[in-house]
């Protein structure tokens, strides 16, 4: 099993630094916008809620590029990968089109959503601007998931973290009003990060058009680089379930963030700064997600159904393990954390308690995450959807409604739907796993 999950785990690391660095952004911001002015904190908190939904379900989109890429790498099938790049890269790049132009034709919404006035007013602006990186981000996303499924992940990484210098500069010159620049505060964080997601997304193509190791897939594009309805069946296949898994997830997270609005702008703040948190470490369960879903769809090519069955199990292990170290770490640091990202000492408390609840799902929140990129990996995508959407809408979101408001729990109220919810899903989703693989055959 440790050998297995050795193997699993070196995929996965460049993908965790990859995924913590991108999430890294979003904590960048929140920390020099919260030095500002703990309103527009609020703002930045209430734009992410909005935006996460649409966000991951273009995001769940790109998923479903690095299983068929890896299945078809398994099968030495150069042709079919190179065709899957580039239908994947087209059917993401529109899906991205599709999602900001809606978005900001609908940008009012925030008006209407019965948050603090001015908190409202500060959010437009930024939510404009975010809503347009979401096409780079996307675009960066799809590429990278070629590269993922062929195991080429230490560019994608670099690049990641290359962004993080950038965009804390560009955030620096925008939001203070630096070199000559106005003073942006909210806006100039949204500019600086829809530079950097253009800035690492061209640079990303750039390279799977030249570097070595992708010639073989490139010289096949006058042949492999054509639109197919057969490809785009194949790709909606996972992708459509994939995003509907992420969209209830980010949903639920997205609608009780709202709902914590309603209890005013502190308990929002608050219920960000621990979100915030909690999402970086999530990242690295996913980036593990994601090298187990990379290497269990390889096996599946190759029809190696016992050596899939034990890199599945390994995973889980592992995940498990990395779940307890990070709910001891917020229980330890949890008066500590929430101090980088801002000096109200209100704020901060509120927090500290959140995290403590934030510690409880840690175990759940990587296991489950998990669950579903093994899933992915034999391309079983859809009642693991109903999984999902059961254990966050029927269970996380009505616990956490009932709790903060009829039983007066305020936030906590909403973390403990958390709690439910991510250990229902976790439960659904690796007891599915499992099932499937005591089979002889996966179909």
């Amino acid at each position: 099993m440790f050998k297995e999950f050795s193997k699993t785990l070196k995929i996965s690391v460049p993908l965790i630094i990859s995924n913590v660095s991108q999430i890294s952004l979003g904590l960048l911001d929140s920390a020099m916008i919260g030095a500002v002015d703990y309103h527009q904190l609020a703002a930045s908190s209430l734009v992410i809620n909005v935006i996460t939904i649409p966000q991951v379900l273009g995001l769940g989109m790109t998923m479903a590029i690095s299983p068929l890429v890896a299945i078809a790498n398994g099968r030495k099938d150069i042709f079919k990968a190179s065709h899957v790049l580039f239908n994947g890269f087209a059917l993401c790049t529109l899906s991205a089109v599709i999602i900001a132009v809606t978005l900001v034709l609908n940008k009012n919404l925030l008006l209407h959503l019965g948050q603090d006035k001015q908190v409202a007013i500060f959010a437009l602006p930024f939510y404009t601007i975010m809503v347009w990186s979401l096409i780079p981000m996307l675009m960066f996303s799809a590429v990278k998931q070629f590269c993922d499924a062929l195991e080429f992940t230490k560019t994608a990484m670099l690049l990641s973290l290359l962004s993080l210098p950038i965009n804390a500069f560009l955030n620096w010159i925008f939001i203070y009003g630096r070199f000559g620049f106005a003073r942006m505060e909210l806006f100039g964080a949204g500019l600086g990060t829809l530079i950097t997601r253009a800035l690492i997304a061209v640079i990303l193509i750039l390279i799977v058009m030249r570097h070595k190791l992708f010639v073989p897939y490139i010289q096949l594009r006058s042949k492999a680089w054509k639109i197919s309805s057969k490809a785009w069946k194949e790709l909606l296949a996972i992708g459509i379930p994939s995003s509907m898994q992420y969209g209830l997830e980010a949903g639920a997270f997205s609608v009780s963030g709202i709902m914590i609005g309603w209890l005013g702008a502190t308990a929002q703040a608050a219920h960000q700064i621990a979100l915030n948190i909690a999402s970086a470490t999530f990242m690295a369960a996913l980036g593990l997600s994601l090298g187990g879903s990379i290497r269990v769809a390889n096996a599946y090519g190759r029809n190696d159904n016992l050596q899939l069955r034990r890199i599945g199990l390994s995973t889980i292990l592992g995940g498990l393990f990395y779940g307890i170290i990070c709910a001891v770490l917020f229980v330890v640091f949890q008066h500590q954390l929430p101090l980088f990202f801002t000096p109200n000492a209100e704020v901060a408390a509120i927090a500290s308690t959140l995290l403590v609840l934030a510690a409880i799902f840690q175990i759940s929140d990587a296991t489950q995450a998990i669950g579903v990129g093994l899933l992915r990996g034999i391309k079983d995508a859809k009642l693991p959807t109903a999984f999902v959407a059961f254990a966050y809408w029927i269970i996380g979101i009505p616990v956490g409604y009932f709790l903060s408001f009829k039983v007066n729990m305020g936030p906590s109220g909403i973390w403990i739907g958390f709690i439910a919810g991510l250990t229902a899903s976790s439960i659904l989703l690796n007891t599915r796993f499992l099932k499937r693989t005591k089979i002889t055959t996966i179909d």
